[in-house]
């Protein structure tokens, strides 16, 4: 028998034998299941001990605040012995948040975001409820000026915009929410809110891109809600199958996630992490 001839025989032995079923071998595979990570492995991932920078240039915005009457520094020097060079000088290289100074920097933010003459305070949300405007958490709850929070409403041009910017802030800020309320950043009613405003203008009047500003705007949030983002961590290695350091930002800030309501959801399909605390988000800080 040629050779030709028993190649010939022997793929028609195989396709009788594929067709009829009676196969010589099973192939069995077996997905890899994955394994959970800890709550110390997502939390270096959300929020790194090393912090998070954003390339943006602070400049004079710390000394416009005070100038402007936003922050008061002495009550500021009452509560940080640290940071408070960002209102007193001129800085020239870009800010960092750590787990030591979140607090500071949703502080600051915040008066940033309440005294920034914006299109997003003066049409937006906040605007329609008039007498009533200084009930909301970030404006009533602002006591670290030194005037009263409705007289810097929207009331300073810290960083310059121009129409476009504007608008570019209103469009970015609709699509960002955070774990503690249900409203957007584009209704700023409490001091994350408002602090995300804050950095979103910054970014914007230097011409940070969408995708980077959402970016920034997603590590803010995990420092200042860092177990909520670490659940979510959880549900997108878990469930999706995806890093946290591959998942899309604008995804994750979007209310489907990162709302009040939003995560509440995906928290019920996840349930409790071992190790991780109970505490929920909160405006406190």
């Amino acid at each position: 028998m040629t050779t030709r001839k028993a190649v010939i025989l022997l793929s028609v032995a195989i396709g009788l034998l594929l067709t009829t079923g009676s196969y010589l071998f099973e192939v069995k595979i077996t997905p890899r299941k994955l394994v959970p990570p800890t709550v110390e492995e997502l939390t270096q991932k959300v929020a790194p001990a090393e912090g998070y920078t954003v390339d943006v240039v602070w400049g004079d915005v710390g000394k416009r605040l005070v100038e402007t009457g936003a922050v008061d520094l002495e009550k500021y020097r009452g509560i940080y012995s640290e940071n408070l060079d960002y209102l007193t000088q001129s800085k020239g290289e870009g800010i960092t948040i750590n787990k030591d100074n979140a607090y500071f920097w949703v502080n600051t933010l915040w008066a940033l975001g309440l005294v920034q003459r914006s299109d997003v305070l003066e049409g937006g949300a906040m605007a329609q409820y008039g007498d009533d405007l200084g009930n909301f958490a970030s404006t009533g709850g602002w006591t670290l000026g030194t005037k009263d929070a409705l007289e810097l409403y929207s009331s300073a041009e810290v960083v310059p915009l121009t129409p476009e910017q504007h608008k570019m802030v209103m469009t970015i800020t609709q699509g960002i929410y955070r774990p503690c309320c249900d409203n957007s950043a584009a209704f700023p009613d409490c001091n994350h809110g408002m602090a995300i405003l804050g950095l979103v203008e910054l970014m914007v009047s230097q011409g940070f891109s969408e995708e980077e500003i959402y970016e920034a705007a997603l590590a803010f949030n995990s420092y200042w809600f860092t177990q909520s983002y670490v659940d979510l961590a959880y549900y997108f290695k878990m469930r999706e199958g995806t890093n946290w350091s591959r998942v899309d930002p604008k995804r994750v800030l979007s209310s489907q996630f990162s709302s009040a309501s939003g995560f509440y959801a995906i928290k019920q399909i996840i349930g409790s992490i071992p190790g991780a605390p109970t505490a929920g988000a909160s405006c406190g800080a």
